[in-house]
């Protein structure tokens, strides 16, 4: 990261398949949540990973999503969870098996608020992000707890739940001294009053960092369909055919060709626009394979998030060539430096136009 000047590390830490953080607060988190004994992320490693990337210099901001993607949470505490691993139209639930969300009218909802205050000490970086994404209000139509709640409180709905937790949620992080994040899905289908000191990650498409700023936000970009790189490796489900969800692949050129402030014209706006992030999601993707997904994807990235897509000398569109020779020209350095890329062109194809490429490419294969 430190090489590409890539300068945040967001650290989706849980999920619903596993809770690897320690937890001196819920302990019985890890204990029943972690995949093993030795998958898991104690304190003080935790504290090490903070203090290397501090030195490079890359802050390390977490994410804990609630109230969606948390059926992990059901191992230790099923009282508080809705909609528990439905099957087999578990589809209906979420957008992946097992189903299971924090249920929001729980009277015992104090959950939140300890996961909040006990991991915004561990990290020390001025951002926390909630998560908020992949809600299904379907998940709480169906909770029996949630149903009697709202019959007994005339004028609450499902919608006025949510967004009640979610400022609920948003205040318990300003009060521990942190700058909330949020996924885009949540915030703009609910939202709440404290937009100015918000940061929402805009994923949905190339279009959301433009409805996020409107609505008064600040955004990070991360559209799925430029910024995610664990794409296009078929799915990971067994009982599913053809491709992932967010297939094809992105290549670096399509991720160099993405500026998200094209479509803002209004100067206050593109100032809401506070930066990028590109997305690895684990479920396909290891310590065999991280840096060949990363890399040089996450180059390219960096580059035009941070320089730009005008040649400042010609004050014309960059050069996609000129930009493939600078990625390949570093191929070897990384590999020298221990990081495993993937090359961005064979051996030699970097100095010749794309036109000639092909056929250099064929006639060096069956000679």
């Amino acid at each position: 990261m430190s090489y590409n000047n890539l300068n945040v590390l967001h650290w989706h830490i849980v999920d619903a398949f596993s809770w690897p953080v320690e937890s001196k607060v819920h302990p019985e988190l890890t204990e029943k949540g972690a995949y093993t004994t030795d998958m898991l992320y104690p304190y003080e490693e935790i504290k090490k990973i903070i203090n290397y990337a501090k030195s490079r210099p890359i802050r390390v901001m977490p994410e804990f999503n609630m109230p969606g993607n948390t059926f992990i949470v059901s191992d230790a505490h099923p009282e508080i969870m809705s909609c528990l691993n439905k099957q087999p139209n578990w589809d209906k639930f979420g957008p992946e098996p097992p189903s299971g969300q924090l249920n929001i009218a729980d009277l015992r909802g104090s959950f939140a608020f300890d996961v909040i205050t006990e991991y915004s000490r561990l990290f020390v970086d001025l951002g926390f992000h909630m998560g908020g994404g992949s809600l299904n209000l379907e998940w709480w139509k169906e909770d029996p707890v949630i149903e009697l709640y709202v019959c007994d409180h005339p004028g609450e709905s499902i919608e006025s739940l949510v967004k009640g937790w979610f400022n609920q949620t948003v205040g318990k992080i300003q009060e521990m001294g942190k700058v909330p994040f949020a996924r885009e899905d949540s915030m703009l289908n609910f939202g709440y009053e404290t937009k100015n000191t918000t940061i929402v990650e805009a994923w949905v498409s190339e279009d959301s960092v433009g409805k996020v700023v409107d609505k008064g936000y600040r955004a990070i970009a991360t559209s799925w369909n430029r910024h995610y790189l664990d794409c296009g490796h078929g799915s990971w489900l067994s009982n599913f055919e053809g491709s992932s969800w967010c297939g094809p692949y992105k290549g670096w050129q399509k991720i160099y060709s993405y500026n998200p402030r094209a479509k803002i014209t209004d100067p206050a706006k593109q100032k809401l626009v506070l930066g990028g992030e590109v997305a690895l999601w684990s479920a396909q993707s290891d310590e065999t394979t991280v840096d060949r997904n990363l890399y040089p994807r996450a180059a390219a990235f960096s580059e035009i998030m941070w320089t730009g897509s005008i040649d400042p000398n010609t004050n014309s569109t960059k050069d996609i060539g000129k930009v493939a020779r600078r990625l390949t020209t570093t191929d070897s350095a990384w590999l020298h430096a221990g990081i495993w890329q993937s090359r961005c062109n064979p051996c030699g194809a970097s100095a010749i136009p794309s036109h000639l490429a092909y056929n250099y490419t064929l006639r060096t294969h069956y000679d």
